[in-house]
């Protein structure tokens, strides 16, 4: 891993974790810099237990992690620097308002008062956050928490973001901004990893998809590559990502973890 870190945001080498049975077998993944990445598979294909060793929520049974040249295993605080981490359920301080909790994070993270400022209102400003700046998260609806949420992961500047499912609650507007949101760090040169069930948004954001099934990754590539493995021509990320699952004997089922 050593020798190749240096173009990779992340990499994961023979990385595993079993609870009652297997929950990864073995994973071996790599997310390029300035690359946006997006992990499918059937309920149970063991995505979200992936990332939560990636960002250290859960100690793998096997195997190592690297978050841009950095060992996550043995360095966790150096790694969690340069990551940010964001969950199907926002976790934020239901008694702080949006600003609050935006400056809050932003000192955890060491990041200067005046520029955790300036990036608060600019994150605000961008989720249409702005009118409820003031109000405690605990009046919020589910989407503007998940909108404060996303904020609070991009305060400070992270350089891989991991997303679990990030469009859960999310209408069809704010869903567009965090897009767009995203692919503008994209584009400045920030990587991330991303499982969804929504096959139209994995579709459209993705600029390589992994395929999980089991606990391995049975398939990875360009839509056009994955298209050529499953043999479906033309057709759509839900038509190939149905053939490659069937193809590796998984259970087919929605593409959610």
């Amino acid at each position: 891993m050593a020798q190749t870190s240096r173009q990779f945001a992340l990499e994961t080498h023979d990385l595993a974790k079993a609870f009652d049975r297997p929950a990864v077998a073995g994973l071996d993944l790599r997310v390029r810099r300035g690359e946006f990445y997006v992990l499918l598979g059937p309920n149970g294909a063991g995505k979200t237990t992936t990332l939560r060793m990636i960002v250290g929520l859960l100690r793998p049974d096997r195997g190592a992690v690297s978050v841009l040249g950095i060992d996550a295993l043995a360095d966790p605080v150096g790694a969690k620097r340069l990551m940010a981490w964001l969950s199907d359920e926002p976790m934020i301080y239901d008694r702080l308002t949006p600003t609050e909790y935006l400056h809050f994070v932003g000192g955890l993270w060491g990041v200067e008062a005046e520029a955790a400022a300036a990036r608060a209102r600019g994150l605000l400003g961008v989720l249409g956050l702005l009118p409820h700046a003031d109000e405690r998260c605990e009046r919020l609806s589910k989407g503007m928490r998940q909108k404060v949420a996303l904020a609070g992961a991009l305060i400070h500047e992270p350089r891989l973001i991991i997303l679990d499912e990030p469009f859960t609650g999310l209408d069809a507007a704010a869903a567009r901004l965090a897009k767009s949101m995203l692919r503008e760090r994209v584009s400045a040169g920030c990587s991330v990893i991303m499982t969804t069930h929504i096959l139209e948004v994995a579709e459209r954001m993705a600029d390589r998809v992994g395929v999980m099934v089991a606990g391995r990754l049975v398939a990875e590539g360009t839509l056009d590559e994955l298209r050529r493995r499953a043999g479906a021509g033309s057709a759509t990320l839900e038509d190939t990502f149905l053939a490659l699952v069937a193809t590796d004997g998984g259970a087919v089922g929605s593409a959610a973890a």
